[in-house]
Formats: C-alpha cells, structure tokens, sequence
C-alpha cells in the first residue's frame, strides 16, 4: 500500500506549454468550425445559435481536462469521482444535438491525446459527410416549414389523422417528434408545399380535426 501511495504521489504531469496552447488553438478552430456547421445545416428546433456556442466551450474543456491527466493515474482516479457527483438537469431531446456534443467532445479528446492529425482528418470527412446530405435534401429544406401541433385532450388517432391531413396538402412530410400521454399530446413535423398559400388550407384541414388544436409553423431557415 504504501508503494502505491508513493506511487500515485510520484505521478506529476509534465505539461509542455508550447503543445497545449498549440491543441488547444486548434480545438478552438475545430469547434468553431463544427459551430457552424451545426447552425447552418442543423435541423433542431431549439436556438441553434445557442447551443452552438457550447460546442467551443465543450470540447476545450474537455482537452484541457484530458492533457492534464493522461499522465496521471491519481489525477484520472480524480476526475471519476468529480465527475460522479455531477448531476445534469437539463434533458437533450433533439438527437442531432447529442451528435454535435459528441463530436465537440471527441475533438477535445483527440487532441487532448495528442492525435492533430486523426482529429483533423476525422473531423474533416465528418463534415464532409454532413455537407453531402445537406446537400442531397436542399431541394427539400429550401420550400419547407417546421409544422407543431399540440392538443390537450388527444383522441386514440389522432396522430394518423394529421398525417392523413399533411399528406393531402403537402408534398412531403417527416415526422420529427411525438410526446404523448393521457392528456396531452405534441408533434413536429418538417413539410414541404408549392406556396405559402397552402397553410391556410392545411390549417383548415386541421381544424376539421380538432377545433382546439394548437397549431404553429416556424421556418426552417430561422436558427
């Protein structure tokens, strides 16, 4: 036991300032890019902007935290246990922002590691990837809206009957989320239609459902 202790007493990191401030510059390039990205082609329904600017914060963060103990078992066996009294309060309910804070993480880790180059590469094709299919559906985002409908006294189907609804009135529908219970009931929708002028008819439509329907469009192009 008492070797062990010396041990971990032993285990000082040796932190090159040089290196770290050099990572660190580049994690901060990397996730401001990945910023970004995210507020140009992400597609939640939240405030983009201000969820973006975490993903700097995040994974400098996390590199800064990385670079401190990958030479420390001590100061590893550490961070577990602060770690394990932190409690977040906050739910993620879009996956895409658990996807973005994944990658703002792994960029802090990466080069927390030392690993530029992978990092680098990794993040590159990852953005590529994102560009593509962005790409391949600006057809779709371009004429689109984001389409909520809440009720607070939700029949047994009503969900099929809005997607009956958006499917006369649309040219194309993607469900995006459905919170239900016994007494309330909540859906997004992307859709796409010809013109504007359509809404009044969809809204209509929709009325003829449920007349306390509770119906709000939000464009797609606001972040």
């Amino acid at each position: 036991m008492q070797t062990f202790q010396q041990f971990l007493n032993s285990q000082v990191p040796r932190v090159d300032l040089v290196t770290f401030t050099v990572d660190l510059l580049l994690t901060m390039i990397l996730t401001l890019v990945l910023s970004v990205v995210y507020n140009r082609y992400g597609g939640a329904l939240s405030n983009r902007k201000e969820f973006s600017r975490n993903l700097v914060i995040v994974g400098m963060t996390t590199m800064m935290i990385i670079t401190i103990v990958k030479s420390s078992l001590a100061l590893s066996l550490g961070l577990v246990g602060a770690l394990s009294i932190v409690r977040f309060r906050t739910p993620i309910k879009e996956p895409e922002e658990l996807a973005y804070l994944f990658l703002s993480i792994a960029i802090g880790l990466g080069l927390g590691a030392g690993q530029r180059a992978v990092v680098t590469v990794g993040f590159i094709v990852i953005a590529g990837v994102i560009w593509v299919y962005n790409f391949r559906r600006s057809s779709f985002e371009d004429q689109s809206m984001h389409l909520m409908v809440s009720s607070a006294t939700p029949s047994p189907d009503l969900l099929n009957r809005i997607v009956g609804v958006l499917q006369n009135h649309t040219l194309a529908i993607r469900l995006r989320r459905v919170d239900e219970t016994a007494d309330s009931f909540e859906s997004d929708f992307s859709i796409s239609f010809d013109q504007y002028e359509n809404l009044d008819e969809l809204k209509r439509s929709l009325r003829s459902i449920d007349e306390n329907l509770q119906i709000s469009f939000l464009d797609t192009r606001l972040g």
